[in-house]
C-alpha cells in the first residue's frame, strides 16, 4: 500500500498549476473482526479500507477534501482528479488563511513495524475455550493500520503497524460485570491466561451481597483502566498550546499558580514507544519524546502547526487537537501484589466512565464508578460496592492525596473502531488515593 500512495502522490503532482502545493494524508486499515457473546462467534468479517485527504494550497488560501480509496489504480486516479478540480474552484474564492503552515524542508521517513499477529481463527478458538463457561461478551480486533502523508514538494512518510485488541466482559447479571482487554502486538497464552484467571476471579466476587457506600472521602485504588479515564480527560486541553493561550486549560493552576502534582507524577508523549505515527497530517516530524509533566510540574504543551504560527513558537508536530496520542505515565513504587495490603480500607476500582469537568479551571471531574468495584477491608476483598459517582479535583488526586503508583504498568490500546481502527495508546500504573470523594 506504501508504493500504492507514492504512485498517487506522483500522480497529483503533475496535476498541478502554477504555484499549487498538495498536502496529502492516506488513513487505512487491514482488519479481522469478530464479536462473541456467551464465548460464542456472532459476526465475523474482514475491512479493508482507506481514505485519502486533500489540501489544496495556492500561497495562503487552502482547501480541504477526502476522497475514498477504491484500491483500483485508474478509478483512484480518476477520483483524486476530481477532487483536485473541486478544490481548485474553492480555493479561488477563499480568504488568505493567516494561521496556515505547513512543512516545506523535506524529511521522510518509513517505519513498518513486523507482523508478529497470531491467526485469528486460533485465537478465537483460544478466547472460546477459555471463557466457555461464562457469560463472555466481547470484540475481537486485528490487522494492519497504516498512515501514510506525502506532499508536491517531494516529502514522502509512513507508518505501518498491527496490532490485536480484545475488549470483552464477564457478565453476571443486572449491572454487575467485569469488564477487561487483552491487546498487544503479540498473543501471548500466558498473558491471555492471567487475564481471564483475574476477571474469573472478580466475578465470583461479584456473586457476594453488594455494599452501598456512604457519600465522604474514601482510600482508593484506581486500576490503570480507571486512571486512563482521568488522563483522557486531561488531554481535553491539559496540554495544548492553544488551550494556554486562551486560559481555557484544566492545568491552568500548574502554569500561572505554580501549582504541582505528587513529585512521583511523570507524564509524557511518548512517540517512539507508542502506536501512532512520529508525522502529523502538514508533514511535521515529531519528537520522540515530550515531556508534559515533570516530576510534578508542568513541562512543555503539545504545539500544532497552527498554533505555532498563531503564537510565533515553533511546533512539536502535534495534530490540531493537541492531545496525547502515545501517552505515557512513569511508575511508582507500589508493587501490584501489594495493593489490597496498602489500600487496607478502601475502594477498589476498575473502571470510571461518564467523567466530565464539574470546573475546569480547578481541573474538577466527575463521573462514574461502573462494572466491578470492590470494597477493601484490611487488605481482603469484602463485597462489591453499588455504583457511585464522584466529584473530584485531579491536582489534588495526582498531587497531595496521591499515596504512589504500581512499579508495574499496563498498555492500554485504543478500541475505538468508530469508522476506522485508532492508533491511539496508553501506558499507566495504577495509583493509590487517599480522600478521594464519593458524593453520591
Amino acid at each position: 500500500m506504501q508504493e500504492y500512495f507514492n504512485g498517487l502522490a506522483d500522480f497529483l503532482g503533475e496535476k498541478l498549476a502554477g504555484a499549487e502545493v498538495f498536502t496529502a494524508n492516506l488513513s487505512g486499515e487491514e482488519s479481522d473482526f469478530v464479536r462473541l457473546n456467551q464465548a460464542k462467534i456472532r459476526q465475523a468479517g474482514t475491512v479493508k479500507q482507506a481514505t485519502m485527504s486533500l489540501r489544496l494550497i495556492d500561497g495562503q488560501k487552502n482547501a480541504v477534501g477526502t476522497v475514498t480509496l477504491a484500491h483500483d489504480r485508474e478509478e483512484d486516479e480518476a477520483r483524486l482528479a476530481a477532487m483536485l478540480l473541486t478544490l481548485r474552484d474553492q480555493v479561488a474564492e477563499l480568504p488568505d488563511d493567516p494561521y496556515l503552515m505547513y512543512a516545506t524542508e523535506v524529511k521522510n521517513s518509513s517505519q513498518v513495524a513486523p507482523n508478529q499477529l497470531a491467526d485469528g481463527r486460533e485465537v478465537v478458538e483460544k478466547v472460546g475455550a477459555a471463557c466457555r463457561a461464562l457469560d463472555m461478551v466481547g470484540l475481537y480486533a486485528a490487522g494492519s493500520v497504516y498512515r501514510g502523508f506525502a506532499n508536491s514538494l517531494g516529502q514522502r512518510n509512513w507508518f505501518e503497524t498491527y496490532s490485536f485488541n480484545l475488549d470483552w466482559s464477564f457478565y453476571l447479571r443486572a449491572d454487575k460485570a467485569v469488564k477487561t482487554g487483552y491487546a498487544g502486538f503479540k498473543w501471548d497464552d500466558a498473558g491471555f491466561a492471567q487475564k481471564v484467571d483475574g476477571a474469573r476471579s472478580q466475578l465470583a466476587a461479584l456473586e457476594r451481597a453488594p455494599k452501598t457506600l456512604k457519600p465522604g472521602p474514601y482510600r482508593v485504588y484506581l486500576a490503570p483502566q480507571a486512571l486512563l479515564e482521568v488522563t483522557d480527560l486531561m488531554g481535553w486541553g491539559g496540554f495544548s498550546m492553544k488551550a494556554h493561550k486562551t486560559k481555557q486549560t484544566p492545568l491552568i493552576k500548574m502554569v500561572e499558580a505554580d501549582t504541582r502534582l505528587s513529585g512521583v507524577v511523570t507524564m509524557l508523549e511518548n512517540t517512539k514507544d507508542g502506536l501512532s505515527p512520529n508525522f502529523n497530517g502538514s508533514g511535521f516530524v515529531k519528537p520522540d519524546q515530550v515531556t508534559l509533566i515533570d516530576g510534578g510540574r508542568y513541562g512543555e504543551c503539545l504545539i500544532s502547526p497552527r498554533s505555532a504560527k498563531e503564537y510565533g513558537v515553533a511546533t512539536n508536530g502535534a495534530d490540531s487537537r493537541e492531545g496525547p496520542e502515545s501517552f505515557e505515565m512513569r511508575a511508582g513504587g507500589l508493587k501490584a501484589a501489594n495493593v489490597l495490603a496498602e489500600l487496607g480500607d478502601g475502594v477498589y476500582v476498575n473502571n470510571l466512565h461518564y467523567l466530565n469537568f464539574s470546573d475546569r479551571s480547578a481541573c474538577r471531574v466527575t463521573g462514574m464508578t461502573r462494572f466491578a468495584s470492590f470494597w477493601v477491608e484490611k487488605g481482603k476483598v469484602s463485597a462489591p460496592v453499588n455504583v457511585m459517582r464522584f466529584d473530584e479535583s485531579v491536582l489534588k488526586m495526582l498531587g497531595p492525596k496521591l499515596v504512589d503508583l504500581t512499579a508495574e504498568r499496563e498498555m492500554l490500546l485504543s478500541s475505538s473502531t468508530y469508522g476506522e481502527r485508532q492508533t491511539g495508546s496508553s501506558l499507566l500504573p495504577g495509583a493509590l488515593v487517599d480522600e478521594f470523594s464519593f458524593t453520591l
